[in-house]
């Protein structure tokens, strides 16, 4: 039976440099075109962790080599990213389809703004790591030149860091809409959409943040009447007890269940609790509907109820 997936590529569907990406989209293609083919229509929403930071670095050493240029704001860094990993992924899947004898499937990439709140408690505990490393002289000379925090990341440097608030709208959500129902194939809220707020007279700014793309994935699910949200990851399915002797991979789970393992502490701050509270957040707002959470290569069976970690409202 068709459905109308949203799907959320993580990180490994695109590579971490150029010459990645190009390799990485043709894997990706294969496996989005397989659902295609099964007679679903997908929207594709997408990371940009490594492609901004190293638009981010560029841009940073542009200025430096000529001040005139000035600073790019890290909203401009994300649109940035959104164009070209669309190029990438856009020409991908127009030579999949094609190849496939799928002829009448417009393919088209939207540069999206999604809405957050300025007064989102995240703007006051900034936990995302962007830009190249640094010692910790260099990274409080930045931090007082330009006044964005810094912090040591992990060891292994310092870094500057950005809020990661919560989205509240996509702001192109009906262009997206109207272009799914019309057929297209669309990638959109790259990266999880630029952050923008509103101001005077209507005008969005950009606002120093990234959003999480599992988040965003799961507003578009809404946005769009998604029969479901594919989230995609390096893991065929979310587990309990990870990395430990008595590991346990989950099947299905219902909404309270996740809770509950998510209270726990079961899932890593840092990548699978965004994916699981997603999952959840879609489900709560339409019980009738489910999240999956697995690996690229597992999509088509997961969506068949043979793999993957299910979660549904009960």
């Amino acid at each position: 039976m068709s459905k109308r997936i949203v799907i959320a590529l993580g990180g490994n569907a695109l590579g971490n440099t150029l010459p990645e990406q190009a390799a990485a989209v043709k894997i990706t293609a294969r496996a989005i075109v397989d659902l295609i083919e099964d007679g679903n229509q997908v929207v594709v929403a997408h990371g940009n962790g490594p492609q901004v930071g190293i638009i981010n670095n560029a841009m940073a050493a542009l200025q430096k080599e000529d001040p005139s240029q000035g600073f790019t704001p890290l909203s401009v860094c994300g649109a940035m990213s959104q164009a070209y990993i669309g190029y990438d992924l856009q020409n991908a899947f127009r030579e999949e389809l094609l190849n496939r004898g799928i002829c009448n499937m417009p393919v088209c990439s939207i540069v999206t703004q999604v809405e957050v709140d300025p007064a989102d408690p995240a703007f006051e505990n900034p936990t995302k790591p962007i830009g190249k490393f640094m010692t910790e002289a260099e990274a409080k000379a930045y931090q007082e030149s330009t006044g964005n925090p810094v912090k040591e990341d992990a060891g292994r440097g310092w870094r500057r860091y950005v809020a990661s608030p919560k989205p509240k709208h996509i702001i192109e959500a009906g262009a997206i809409r109207a272009l799914t129902e019309d057929g297209h194939l669309v990638i959109c809220c790259g990266g999880g959409g630029i952050p923008v707020y509103r101001t005077e007279k209507n005008h969005l700014k950009g606002a120093a943040a990234v959003i999480d793309k599992d988040f965003a994935a799961e507003l578009l699910a809404e946005a769009v009447e998604a029969d479901v949200l594919l989230i995609l990851t390096e893991v065929e399915k979310a587990a309990i007890r990870f990395g430990k002797p008595d590991q346990q991979d989950l099947d299905r789970i219902s909404l309270a269940e996740a809770a509950r393992y998510a209270a726990e502490g079961q899932f890593g701050v840092g990548s699978m609790l965004p994916k699981v509270e997603a999952a959840m957040k879609f489900v709560r707002y339409n019980p009738s509907k489910k999240a999956i959470i697995t690996s690229l290569d597992q999509a088509v069976q997961a969506l068949e109820g043979r793999t993957g970690t299910v979660v549904t409202f009960a």
